[in-house]
This record gives structure tokens, C-alpha cells and sequence, in this order.
């Protein structure tokens, strides 16, 4: 399944943009990412990177960075204690900032993603979507993208999925920076972090709608 959406930009223009401001990024941001790391360690333990496998571009897995945001804490039988507690009060100012997400950059850098783009989902969550849904993977998955910008976990499952769906039909260069400035607007006002009833969105159990 090739995407030809978005015509020239996407094709050709996209991924080297991509490329490029995901290097400028990690060198500009290099001191911030090394101090990052450290305090990460100091507080939260090692690893420091959290990595997870994340369908990409037509559903093919590659592996996801982040800045780990929660312990290891387990409860008396060896099981991990609900997200809520494991998530520090330093782990929250990382999410709420997105600090977290920036090993992402790295992700960008080697092609598995894009600035802009549907967010990379679980992998358990692959046989769930419907047909619509799956066209989600017709692009690189984003470290943004239409949905994050108009309200991340604070919307619904059915809510994101259209928005990304609605980017797939409509990618283009005015669209994508568009996105960046809605997004960096959102983190700094630090909207829609979670979700109406959990610390983290809830997790995905497939759709009604066929």
C-alpha cells in the first residue's frame, strides 16, 4: 500500500523536511535532552529511555523512543501498581511539557516517523480498527498530528481516528506547520494532557461502528 497522498509535498518535499528539522532539533536541544536524561536517571532510574514497538508507515513495527516517565514500583505480588502511582510528580511535569516525547526526534531521524502524522498507537491495537480506521497507517506515524492539536487525550478514541483520517485525505505543507504551531500553542498552555477519567487515555477496545 504506497501513499501518494498529498501530491508533490508529500512525495517529495516531506521527508526531507522531516529530516531536517529533526537533526537542527536534536542539536539545538542537545543540552536539554542531555540534562533530561540525567535528572531521569537520578529520579526515576534506568533505563532512561522508555522503548515500546509501535506500528508505522503500512503497519510495520519499529521501535519508539521516550524519556521514561513512571517507576517500577510493584505491589506485594510482583505486579506494577496503577499508572496514577508510578507517575511521579516528576514524571507529570515531563508528559505535561512533552519533554518525554523528544527521543522521538531520533525516531524521525532514521525515517520510522514524521513531525507531523497520525501518533504511533499499540500494537495490540492493530486487529481492533475498522477499515476506515487502518487508513491511519497509509503515513509515517507523527510525534504530532491533527488530533494532538485539537485536544490529545482529552478526546475521544472515535474523535482521533477521524482526525487522522481527515490528515490522510488532506496532507500538505500549510496543513503540517499549521499543525506544529497549533501543537506548540497546546503544549505550552499544557491543554488536554489526559483524558476526562484517567491519568493516561484509556485504552482502546475496538469501535461500534463497523
Amino acid at each position: 500500500m504506497k501513499n501518494t497522498k498529498g501530491g508533490i509535498y508529500s512525495r517529495f518535499i516531506k521527508r526531507p523536511m522531516d529530516f531536517l528539522l529533526s537533526l537542527i532539533a536534536i542539536i539545538v536541544l542537545s543540552p536539554v535532552l542531555l540534562i533530561v536524561a540525567i535528572l531521569v536517571r537520578k529520579k526515576l532510574g534506568s533505563p532512561v529511555l522508555f522503548k515500546q514497538q509501535r506500528p508505522g508507515l503500512n503497519g510495520k513495527i519499529f521501535v519508539m523512543y521516550k524519556f521514561r516517565t513512571m517507576t517500577d514500583e510493584m505491589d506485594e505480588n510482583g505486579e506494577l501498581l496503577p499508572d496514577s502511582i508510578r507517575l511521579t510528580t516528576f514524571g507529570r511535569l515531563l508528559r505535561s511539557s512533552s519533554i518525554d516525547e523528544l527521543p522521538e526526534l531520533f525516531n524521525i531521524l532514521k525515517g520510522d516517523m514524521s513531525i507531523i502524522g497520525p501518533r504511533p498507537l499499540l500494537v495490540q491495537y492493530l486487529p481492533l480498527y475498522n477499515e476506515r480506521q487502518k487508513r491511519r497507517h497509509e503515513v509515517r506515524p507523527g510525534l504530532s498530528g491533527l488530533a494532538q492539536s485539537s485536544g490529545r487525550n482529552a478526546i475521544s478514541w472515535e474523535d482521533k481516528f477521524n482526525l487522522d483520517v481527515e490528515y490522510v485525505n488532506n496532507i500538505s505543507f500549510i496543513q503540517d506547520w499549521k499543525i506544529i504551531f497549533l501543537t506548540i500553542k497546546k503544549v505550552f498552555v499544557r491543554e488536554g494532557i489526559n483524558s476526562e477519567t484517567s491519568t493516561t487515555m484509556e485504552p482502546f477496545k475496538g469501535s461500534k461502528e463497523g
